[in-house]
This record gives structure tokens, C-alpha cells and sequence, in this order.
């Protein structure tokens, strides 16, 4: 296999890993506040560096990952992933522990992933979704971890994912946790996380 494929994981894996799950933490336990993620990571295309840098951190071999049409199609990104941190591709999304996707526009319905059960809601699927930036309209939030309101603004967010969100958070204590990443940040959306209708 071309040594190309599997360069690019953490320099420091320790220092690394414990740097960005605080960040995933941070982010998610204050939703809606961007979190700077410190990548040093270098994936192959089109896996972007933030994602590359929570896998990197979060998926191992007791939890299977699934990635969304355009990487699995890469055969350098399934290779590295697997090479880098061991965990099983799955092609059902309710399977995944982590699901990886790389926009909008590949994001399948949320109620697609597992959402766990009432005597294991944890057994659910983490969504990380790569993201332009974090800039357009702002949307309010309410719930744990927001005093009073907060404010959620991702680049290309609809309506129909508002909509979507909603449901999921009906599902509570089961249901997904959304990760947004890119333009070196990190905003978390767990389901406990009410998006106030404009």
C-alpha cells in the first residue's frame, strides 16, 4: 500500500487526542459556542482536517464508523481511517457509533442513525458534519449548558434539518448528537438541544 495513503495522523498522538476531546467536550457540554480545534492532522481528501482530527480522537475498534457516499467511494480515506484508528467501516448508518460526513448535501435524514434506547441512550450514532464555516442566519437555542438563550449559526443550515432536529429531540433520552466542524472550529448540537422556531 503507498505509504501516502496512511501519512497524516497525529504528530503527538497523546497530546493530540487530549487536545481535541476536550474541544468535542467543551462544545458539546456549551452548545452552539464555536470551539477552536488544534489539527494536526493531514487526511486525504475529500476527508477534511477537522473530521480527520474527531475520528482520529473518538472512533477505535469498538466503534463502528459510517461515512457518508463521497468517502466511502475513496479508497484512500477508507484506508486511512483504518489504518489510523482501527474502527469498522459499516455501510447502515444505525450501526455507527460515528458517522463522518462531508456536507449538506450527503447528510441522510437524522432518524437513518441508531439512536440508542432507553436502557442505553449512549448506544447512539454521533453525527460529525463538515461545514463551511460558521456564518449566515442566527438561530437561538435554548436547553442544558445555555444560560437563558444562546445562539447557533452554521453555514447552510435549513429549515428541513431544523425540522428534523426537532423530532430528534423528542426522542430524548435517545436520539443523535450533532458535531459541526470546519474553518478550524467545532460547534456541538446534542439532543438535549431545543432550536427555538423563528
Amino acid at each position: 500500500m503507498d505509504n501516502l495513503v496512511l501519512d497524516g495522523g497525529f504528530v503527538d498522538l497523546v497530546k493530540d487526542s487530549q487536545s481535541v476531546f476536550r474541544t468535542v467536550m467543551d462544545a458539546l457540554s456549551r452548545p452552539g459556542l464555536k470551539q477552536p480545534i488544534h489539527v494536526d492532522a493531514a487526511p486525504p481528501a475529500p476527508l477534511s482536517p477537522e473530521v480527520a482530527a474527531i475520528a482520529l480522537t473518538l472512533a477505535d475498534h469498538d466503534s463502528p464508523v459510517w461515512l457518508d457516499e463521497t468517502l466511502a467511494a475513496s479508497e484512500a480515506v477508507v484506508a486511512w481511517l483504518k489504518f489510523h484508528t482501527g474502527a469498522p467501516i459499516v455501510s447502515d448508518p444505525r450501526e455507527a457509533d460515528f458517522a463522518l460526513v462531508t456536507g449538506w448535501a450527503t447528510l441522510p435524514r437524522l432518524d437513518a442513525f441508531g439512536i440508542g434506547s432507553d436502557e442505553y441512550p449512549d448506544r447512539s450514532t454521533t453525527v460529525v458534519l463538515a461545514v463551511e464555516g460558521f456564518d449566515g442566519a442566527d438561530r437561538t437555542i435554548t436547553g442544558p449548558g445555555i444560560k437563558d438563550t444562546g445562539t447557533l449559526t452554521i453555514a447552510g443550515i435549513t429549515g428541513d434539518f431544523i425540522a428534523q432536529w426537532a423530532l430528534n429531540r423528542e426522542l430524548f433520552p435517545c436520539g443523535v448528537d450533532v458535531v459541526f466542524a470546519g474553518a478550524g472550529q467545532v460547534v456541538g448540537l446534542p439532543r438535549t438541544t431545543r432550536i427555538v422556531e423563528a
